[in-house]
């Protein structure tokens, strides 16, 4: 990766080859999530991780630029090949963020999820998530600030790293292990087990109880988030009583 953090898989190695062998390393790419699309067309795998060090053309949701800090931070997409009906795909954006969360745990922080792909820490963003959909697969991008020391003043929302919050540098591959069996074991439970998923996502929602203003499609909404439906909306006790809110361009706390 950097000169003094080299990508070699060591940890993964360790843990078993099948481990090391589905992450596909790559030193530079445009987006994870665009060549991980590509490997998915072509018939890659379940769960393969497509992993990079410099992105050159990185995204968040609605097409934001997300930079990537070579030697900083961690940018992967995980390919998955749902045996869930597709109109539970929608919870593998919950299940990657409650993965991210309780991955971070380990490593002296604690982490809320800002629905319906973000991961915060403090008040701050530490990870975004992207999640893209295909005939029959679906790419879960994940970048996530590690070892960052500053970010761009022209931020929309305040950032923070895994550094700035321990007070040290962290080993990239161990955060990415510890992503990947998180990631694991939530995205198995979409379809079953999604109660329990969303009872621990839940109380990890840092928008519960507070006032917001939401951007659905143009459309500026107020209100105070109650939680998050069985089906992944989120329920907003507006003026106009409790609505379901499945995607928002923009979420503000007020």
């Amino acid at each position: 990766m950097s000169p003094e953090d080299e990508w070699d898989g060591g940890i993964l190695k360790e843990l078993s080859p099948e481990w090391a062998e589905r992450v596909i390393f790559l030193e530079e790419c445009a987006s994870t999530n665009d060549e991980a699309r590509k490997l998915a067309l072509k018939g890659v795998a379940n769960r393969r991780v497509i992993l990079t060090e410099r992105q050159t053309a990185g995204r968040g949701r609605r097409g934001q630029a997300w930079a990537c800090p070579p030697g900083e931070g961690l940018a992967f997409t995980m390919i998955l090949r749902p045996q869930e009906a597709m109109a539970l795909w929608s919870r593998c954006a919950l299940a990657a963020g409650l993965a991210v969360a309780e991955a971070l745990d380990g490593f002296g922080v604690s982490a809320g999820v800002k629905w319906p792909n973000d991961v915060w820490v403090g008040g701050k963003k530490i990870c975004g998530i992207l999640v893209e959909a295909g005939a029959d697969f679906v790419v879960v991008g994940v970048g996530l600030n590690i070892n960052v020391r500053d970010f761009p003043e022209s931020l929309a929302h305040p950032a923070t790293s895994l550094m700035l919050e321990c007070g040290e540098r962290v080993s990239r591959e161990e955060v990415l292990v510890s992503c990947l069996q998180r990631l694991d074991l939530r995205l198995d439970q979409i379809g079953g087990g999604f109660e329990d998923l969303l009872e621990s996502w839940s109380t990890r929602c840092v928008l519960t109880g507070k006032d917001v203003r939401l951007d659905v499609g143009g459309d500026l909404k107020t209100g105070r988030v109650e939680g998050v439906s069985p089906r992944g909306e989120l329920l907003l006790r507006s003026s106009a009583g409790m609505e379901r809110i499945l995607q928002a361009n923009e979420i503000r706390l007020l």
